[in-house]
């Protein structure tokens, strides 16, 4: 520790000769950059909103250690190797957590009473003593790397951190006391059962006539919404897709985007996720990529060790705090960690246009205030792999480029997907992020952020993803859906008062058929489908109870619904690039009676294990498709 320069004075932003020299000319008389080159560095700093230090690295005019040296010459402050000499676990009760991830900083060591914490920005060093007020006094800087003071922030407050990223959410809007009652919900749901059996027994017509009534209720709930969305979607068109993207001409400082990348489990996705996220062609130096893995996750550690990270990507771990594992909640602990103004999120799969970044924050520059997030379109590169995987591509070609732009023309409640998500950080952050205990998280806050007045776009970009394509995985995947659709249901309809005076009554409606109707639909889909044989001529129960015209009627409104979903994807798939899947839209009703199966376990699910993440396995199919939009 003989090298610590502790003469410094007050203010260590000013050097003994004056005010410091700029971190651009000091690399010149140091000779590590030429002059033309930080010449092209500041012209870029014109256009996006970036440390110079930081534009320089991402364009490999110099090294980060470089830099890093020229930051400490300039104010006089000590550079520290976080990795080499480590803050102590004690440090933790030199600073608040909050104030560290605030400012950026981490305590590392006591030198008597003066307390010296690890910088990668000493300009904004000032700003944190005015923070501590009369601690400040005792703080001195010293120099490090910002990947470093990340990883000793979460080391030093894991914990905290990951407490605070289960119940960011307040309980009101949360699912988290849904497992407080399980013993509870367990006798509901079996007398439930046995009332419902002991109906079958006593009166077997009637019984299935309720059930059949409830059934095409629904039916005709989903279908109304659907055809509003289709009307809606073939009468508008699609958004025309914004003008190409170029630097100089922008009308404004680009902003920093953090995009968070939940990994869980990944074997060989790694290499194929920097591949490319490295085409993406928004500047380096404003991109701040995350990749988020639990810190017990070894496979996927190991994976990410055997990988070279480019400087524009970071790894955060999520402790292990309170046996909670799920993709909410280590969002919420890597939130804390981004650096941007835009916060994103892409799955482990995920190939994003390369343009995508700048069309998002160019429409959020355009935009209202209220349009907190924007959602791009999803689509799949292995659609050829087999027939199941080209039902699924089918399946949310319609979803994603008819019913849902439909939608959100007609001013509906967007249930988010997963993935090629923006928002605005500082409204994501008043929301309280995710729910950390919400199976299907993202449905869940594009809800809250409808309840509190926040608009969601549709973004004419697109994303591309694997499609399940093997039917175990599809069940799992599609039941933890619909486990998590109808616990946000449940959850917000606590006040179906409230609920409704937020929304209003169509989007009130609109929310009862996108939730509890759908996962109707999957249930009672066995029901729904014994009008085939009345079609066949075959007597319905109906027809005993209420007549041969209510069973008639049922039927043609199931028929009706079932050449709608089969025009709607007609549609769906009619354009450039998914043509060769028109032969096998056809084949759509036998791809869905899976889902009868997905919704029993996602039912048993909602009373046993309504927590429990069942993961989607990745990098299992090969690409088959050339991405193109």
């Amino acid at each position: 520790m003989s090298d610590l320069r502790l003469d410094w004075p007050v203010s260590p932003a000013i050097s003994a000769d004056g005010p410091p020299v700029p971190i651009g000319r000091h690399l010149v008389r140091k000779g590590l950059i030429a002059p033309q080159y930080l010449v092209h560095a500041l012209e870029l700093q014109r256009h996006i909103d970036a440390p110079l230090g930081e534009i320089m690295v991402s364009e490999g005019l110099v090294s980060r250690d470089d830099v890093l040296d020229a930051l400490s010459d300039q104010a006089n402050a000590q550079r520290v190797d976080l990795t080499e000499s480590p803050p102590a676990a004690e440090m933790c009760d030199a600073l608040p957590a909050a104030i560290c991830i605030a400012h950026n900083v981490v305590p590392w060591m006591y030198v008597g009473r003066t307390l010296l914490v690890a910088t990668n920005d000493p300009g904004k060093f000032d700003h944190l003593r005015a923070c501590l007020g009369a601690r400040a006094a005792y703080l001195v800087p010293v120099i490090s790397d910002s990947v470093q003071i990340a990883h000793h922030q979460s080391r030093l407050y894991g914990a905290e951190l990951a407490a605070k990223a289960s119940v960011r959410v307040p309980a009101i809007e949360s699912c988290r006391n849904w497992g407080a009652r399980t013993g509870t919900r367990r006798w509901i749901a079996f007398c439930a059962l046995g009332l419902s059996a002991a109906a079958l027994i006593v009166s077997p017509i009637w019984t299935i006539t309720i059930a059949m009534i409830y059934a095409s209720l629904t039916l005709l709930l989903t279908a109304g919404m659907k055809a509003a969305a289709f009307w809606a979607q073939i009468t508008h068109g699609l958004h025309d897709r914004p003008a190409a993207f170029t630097l100089d001409k922008m009308p404004f400082r680009l902003p920093r985007v953090s995009v968070l990348v939940p990994l869980l489990h990944e074997k060989e996705i790694a290499s194929a996720l920097i591949k490319r996220l490295s085409q993406l062609t928004y500047p380096k130096s404003l991109l701040d990529v995350i990749l988020v893995l639990e810190a017990s996750d070894d496979v996927t550690r190991e994976t990410i060790a055997r990988t070279d990270l480019p400087n524009w990507m970071s790894v955060i771990e999520v402790p292990d705090e309170g046996g909670l594992l799920t993709k909410p909640r280590a969002l919420n602990y890597a939130l804390d960690f981004c650096r941007g103004t835009v916060i994103g999120v892409w799955d482990a799969e995920d190939w994003p246009e390369p343009d995508q970044i700048e069309r998002v924050v160019t429409r959020f520059h355009d935009a209202p205030d209220n349009v907190a997030c924007l959602q791009g379109i999803l689509d799949y590169y292995n659609s050829r792999t087999n027939w199941m995987s080209r039902c699924f591509t089918i399946e949310y070609a319609t979803w994603w480029r008819v019913v849902l732009p439909g939608m959100a023309k007609l001013g509906l409640v967007i249930p988010l997907g997963g993935t090629t998500l923006f928002f605005r950080r500082d409204i994501l952050e008043r929301l309280g992020g995710w729910d950390a205990h919400n199976v299907t998280e993202d449905a869940d806050l594009g809800v809250r952020l409808a309840r509190h007045g926040y608009v969601t776009e549709l973004l004419p970009t697109v994303t591309f993803e694997e499609a399940n394509c093997r039917p175990w995985p599809w069940v799992r995947q599609r039941s933890r859906w619909l486990k998590g659709f109808m616990i946000t249901y449940l959850v917000h309809m606590r006040s179906p008062r409230k609920l409704l005076r937020e929304l209003g009554f169509v989007r009130f409606m609109g929310l009862q058929s996108i939730f509890l109707a759908t996962f109707s639909q999957f249930a009672c889909a066995p029901l729904l489908w014994s009008f085939w044989l009345a079609l066949a001529g075959v007597t319905h129960p109906v027809s005993h109870s209420l007549g041969a015209t209510a069973a008639w009627a049922m039927a043609a409104l199931f028929l009706i619904t079932e050449l709608l979903n089969l025009g709607m994807s007609l549609v769906a798939v009619s354009g450039r690039g998914r043509r060769h899947l028109l032969i096998w839209v056809v084949t759509m009703p036998l791809y869905f009676t899976l889902g009868a199966v997905a919704s029993y376990k996602a039912l048993y699910e909602m009373i046993a294990q309504p927590f429990f993440w069942d993961k989607t396995q990745h990098g299992v199919a090969a690409q088959t498709d050339h991405p193109s939009s």
